[in-house]
């Protein structure tokens, strides 16, 4: 493996490694819910981040491409299922449309389309949308795990909203299938692909699982809507907003999840 410093807005430096690649994986952006125990409000600046450090490096992605002879086979772009909304019980697949949300809007009509210019030179270019990736040192896991350790844990809202998840591990092994033609034969032109695990959970049933994984204390009661609501603004959706993912794409491409099932995904990250 080989590491490279990289100021998230240009090509400079690390252009050189898209030459002939096998492909570009940009997952880069600022942390939708910032980091820390409790999420940031979506303040103008706070949106300003969120959206320029995503374009910024798109751009830098896409410059990179355009300068190199052999062009990369693919480019994986992310985006995230949260794109949809809260969709209730409702299940979401590839083709379900997009929310009304800053989120579902900035992604429709600017981030997932940010890395389009690749198409033109001749790069397959394929969109992930993930779910809440299971590890203990980045992601929405640490400050669950944090209010546990707090006594402090608990469902949010009702607790019956769905979440779409995946295990790090699966994570790493599903984002190498949109690359491949002959895993995903329609990527001739652009196509979505969930990167989020088959089983969906509620919000409640994870709040359970987190404790019994880790042999902690039981949570305490939920935390109400409204107050997460008038607390933290609208970034309070992503916690409150649910969608029942069905990775029909990936499931299609005969990918088999190590970790099907929450209790034995958080028991295996907690180990």
């Amino acid at each position: 493996m080989r590491v490279e410093r990289w100021d998230g807005r240009t090509a400079d430096g690390w252009a050189p490694l898209a030459d002939g690649a096998e492909a570009i994986v940009n997952l880069a952006g600022a942390s939708l819910s910032g980091e820390g125990l409790f999420p940031k409000r979506w303040t103008p600046d706070r949106k300003r981040l969120i959206r320029d450090s995503r374009l910024n490096s798109a751009r830098a992605v896409v410059d990179a491409v355009r300068h190199v002879s052999r062009k990369p086979r693919a480019l994986i772009q992310a985006s995230g299922i949260g794109v949809y909304g809260d969709r209730g019980d409702d299940v979401v697949t590839e083709a379900t449309p997009y929310g009304a949300d800053f989120l579902a809007r900035f992604a429709s009509a600017e981030w997932e389309p940010s890395t389009a210019p690749v198409e033109a030179m001749g790069v397959r270019r394929a969109i992930i949308r993930t779910g809440v990736v299971l590890s203990k040192t980045e992601g929405a896991l640490r400050p669950l795990l944090l209010q546990f350790r707090l006594f402090a844990g608990g469902p949010i809202g009702g607790g019956k909203q769905w979440i779409s998840w995946i295990h790090l591990q699966d994570e790493a092994r599903a984002i190498r299938i949109p690359s491949k033609t002959d895993s995903l034969r329609s990527l001739q032109a652009c196509q979505v692909c969930f990167l989020l695990c088959g089983t969906s959970s509620s919000d409640q049933r994870s709040a359970r699982a987190c404790p019994r994984a880790r042999h902690g204390p039981a949570f305490m009661g939920a935390y109400p809507g409204l107050a997460m609501r008038t607390a933290f603004g609208e970034v309070a959706d992503l916690l409150l907003a649910g969608q029942r993912g069905v990775p029909q794409r990936l499931l299609d491409s005969g990918f088999r999840f190590r970790f099907p099932e929450i209790e034995g995904a958080l028991r295996d990250t907690l180990a």
